[in-house]
């Protein structure tokens, strides 16, 4: 659509704004929780903001290892690009390594707060597979998904590679998101069948419904209750694989049976069990940051700041977010928290609950406001009586969300009032012989309020004093 995200009208111009937010931010990794969080302090008004992506292209996890049929790269893209409509810079194929940037090396650069968000490189593999290499038919989730990515996701990068030749049968050891991606991207790339082997049961699964109903739909087929043991090698090529049944104790521990052993025949194997932080250099180039038992850094889940006050992470790494929307709600959360940092080193107060600005383009300064009876509305849509204004919550969320205006439900004085006043919404007549939610229309039959004048009157005072823009207007 080309149109620009825009700071919000609320913010002083660029060259008044104080001290604070020209402050130096640096941020790693430029997924889901770094997009997140950039676009967020830019919106607050900070103007020196730099991403470090260690890759050639933008995205993180979601463009190197969500296939293009479930999220194409204009996508992420379009994310990115309105960040930095905000004035965001973006350095590629730089990151965090004891060879180039380092925590202290960007506190010795004059940096006030730097937000990790580089997720977990590493694959975790198995110690069966160690010294098994592609062409051997065996692929970890971070080998073959960005292949796959690169080669189907056009503007991603400069590369211009084919897709992974897979041929025969192909076995993906896992049960979540990333290994169902894995399994029907396999099929795209030429694979016969697909088998989705996993250690414990279908109640045991990880992805959402949709990953697992979309790889039932393209013949992928699913085997529980096996864990791998042995991978079978022969000329240089995997020709099977050797798994040990898996039981559930009643304790709830897991367990394998030795006395059953499957063995399947396969061409490729995929591990997608899931990733790790496990770069010594770029563990070292985080030092002092402390990190947990689980080898990654310690991380507050409600500041999302690390062991360094002034050092904040989310996403994969943070060990907190296990989907692409908590990620970038990390980022969200973080940005208000470094947003509170930064004001306190220039001795500024920041309110303790979270004031995020909202998403601003041109569009949001044009005039739509009308004028009637001598009372200005800030746009022509409101609220009629009866079914949508029943109640004071029911205008003040119509309010919140943007309406101009609302005429509360007829309501009488006290001296009126109408005893048996029952409220009774019913289906419309469009609805037809239809019942339940899929009706498409609804009557109040009730022509008076249930509640009293007081009530009322109070009511539109309150809404008044909260959304002095809003006219909200009484029936009686």
């Amino acid at each position: 659509m080309n149109i620009p995200q825009i700071r919000s009208p609320s913010l002083p111009p660029p060259a008044e704004i104080p001290e604070a937010y020209h402050a130096k931010i640096a941020l790693f990794g430029a997924g889901p929780a770094s997009i997140s969080c950039a676009s967020f302090l830019a919106r607050l008004g900070y103007s020196d903001i730099t991403i470090f992506e260690k890759q050639e292209y933008t995205g993180g996890l979601s463009a190197s290892e969500i296939p293009q049929f479930r999220l194409p790269y204009d996508v992420v893209n379009f994310e990115a690009e309105l960040m930095k409509d905000l004035g965001v810079k973006i350095v590629c194929n730089k990151g965090l390594s004891t060879e180039g940037m380092t925590i202290n090396t960007l506190k010795e650069d004059g940096y006030k707060a730097v937000f990790i968000g580089i997720g977990l490189p590493e694959p975790n593999k198995d110690g069966i597979f160690q010294g098994l290499r592609m062409d051997q038919g065996f692929y970890t989730s971070k080998d073959f998904l960005p292949l796959v990515a690169m080669a189907s996701k056009p503007g991603m990068c400069a590369c211009h590679s084919p897709l992974p030749s897979i041929q025969g049968t192909v076995i993906v050891l896992g049960a979540g998101d990333t290994a169902f991606d894995c399994a029907t991207s396999a099929l795209r790339c030429g694979a016969r069948r697909v088998f989705v082997v996993f250690r414990k049961g279908f109640t045991n699964i990880r992805a959402v419904p949709e990953e697992m109903e979309l790889a039932k739909e393209e013949k992928c087929e699913f085997l529980p209750f096996l864990s791998p043991r042995k991978v079978v090698v022969k000329g240089g090529r995997i020709v099977a694989m050797e798994f040990v049944r898996t039981e559930q104790a009643e304790t709830g521990h897991w367990i394998e049976d030795e006395d059953q052993i499957v063995r399947l025949k396969t061409d490729v194997v995929i591990s997608a069990f899931g990733s790790v932080l496990g770069d010594p250099e770029v563990k070292e180039a985080m030092n002092p940051i402390q990190f947990n038992r689980w080898g990654l850094p310690e991380v507050d889940p409600e500041t999302m700041q690390t062991s360094e006050p002034w050092v904040f992470a989310g996403g994969d790494i943070g060990g907190l977010a296990n989907t692409t929307v908590e990620s970038v709600n990390d980022g969200k959360q973080a940005s208000w928290y470094m947003h509170r940092y930064i004001q306190s080193l220039y001795g500024a107060a920041v309110s303790t609950a979270p004031e995020l600005p909202l998403f601003y383009t041109p569009i949001d300064l044009v005039d739509i406001s009308v004028e009637v009876a001598r009372l200005k509305f800030p746009n022509p849509f409101g609220l009629a009586s009866a079914t949508p204004t029943t109640s004071s919550p029911m205008i003040r969320r119509a309010f919140e969300a943007g309406w101009g205006f609302a005429l509360t439900k007829t309501f009488s004085l006290d001296k009126d009032i109408v005893t048996n006043v029952s409220p009774r919404i019913i289906r419309g007549i469009t609805s037809g012989p239809i019942y339940g939610p899929g009706q498409g229309s609804f009557l109040n039959i009730e022509l008076i309020s249930e509640k009293t004048a007081e009530y009322w009157c109070k009511s539109v005072t309150e809404l008044k004093a909260d959304f002095p823009n809003q006219v909200s207007t009484t029936q009686t």
